[in-house]
């Protein structure tokens, strides 16, 4: 059997989630692709996929398979791309992970004139504001905000952003405007669940922690953005959450004396394997979108 060829059919059949759809792509007909992962079980001793009647899962053999089998793949392209010279554009499918909110409004509007520029490239943006594996899931490029934990992390910075107390005007108008810190315990306040209740502010020097007790706490950026949009309270969160809104004053910035630490936003890379051309250039392209944007 054509070893090549198996490995790209068992890629493509595990991205897609069935035969027919893998077929699809692969622009051959289903029982081919269906024997030629049949074959590969047999050459290989091992079960590559789980069938049922949900669809196919990679069995653990499956999965590394699977992830040396792309970055094989990946490796090639990128061969070929270095000897074809970069005036010939990527080509392929690059994986793109990040945040639904974030990616919603700083990513996807400006997506469509990062694939006119490469017209051979797929993209496909898996939208979570979990910290997810990059090697297990096949991400290419992670955009992740904050902190990073993990010091062995391939990294690299695209841009920053300052943080502020906000609130939508209407709710200022209904409840008044905080003057300072400690005035924040007498307000609504909508709190992300994955971190402290404790804000910390400085200002010339001087430190001040308000402990916030918050009756509406959300998992997830979206939450906290529709939350604080429906007037529901005050919040901590980056420009970048509510840039729009600020833009048209109907979200403002408060306690703007006092400072918080600014948020910084990484591509992440998987780590262990080559960095791809595709994942270089679009980290690239976000760091410009952010700097062009502020």
């Amino acid at each position: 059997m054509d070893r090549w060829l198996a490995m790209t059919t068992f890629v493509r059949v595990v991205e897609a989630g069935s035969f027919s759809e893998a077929a699809r792509v692969l622009k051959v007909g289903q029982p081919a692709v269906s024997k030629t992962v049949a074959q590969l079980e047999q050459r290989l001793g091992v079960k590559l996929l789980l069938r049922s009647t949900h669809g196919l899962t990679p069995t653990e053999a499956g999965l590394r398979f699977y992830e040396r089998s792309r970055v094989a793949i990946q490796e090639a392209d990128e061969a070929e791309l270095a000897a074809r010279g970069a005036g010939s554009g990527l080509s392929g499918r690059l994986r793109v992970s990040a945040a639904p909110t974030f990616a919603r409004l700083h990513v996807i509007p400006h997506l469509p004139r990062f694939l006119e520029s490469h017209p051979e490239l797929e993209v496909d943006v898996v939208l979570d504001d979990r910290m997810i594996d990059l090697v297990a899931e096949g991400i290419d490029v992670s955009l992740r905000m904050g902190t990073l934990a993990d010091s062995s992390l391939v990294a690299q910075k695209l841009a920053s952003s300052r943080r502020s107390v906000l609130a939508t005007t209407e709710y200022l108008a209904r409840a008044g405007t905080p003057g300072a810190p400690a005035d924040l315990v007498d307000h609504e306040t909508v709190l992300y669940s994955q971190t402290s209740n404790t804000w910390s502010f400085s200002r010339n020097g001087v430190e001040a922690s308000v402990l916030i007790r918050g009756r509406a706490r959300f998992s997830a950026a979206e939450g906290i953005r529709a939350a604080v949009l429906a007037h529901m309270g005050l919040t901590i969160a980056s420009d970048w959450m509510f840039a729009p809104e600020l833009a048209d004053g109907s979200v403002r910035r408060l306690l703007e004396d006092w400072t918080l630490p600014d948020i910084e936003l990484w591509a992440v890379f998987p780590t262990g394997r080559m960095v791809t051309a595709k994942a270089r250039q679009f980290a690239e392209f976000v760091r410009h979108v952010m700097l062009v944007s502020g």
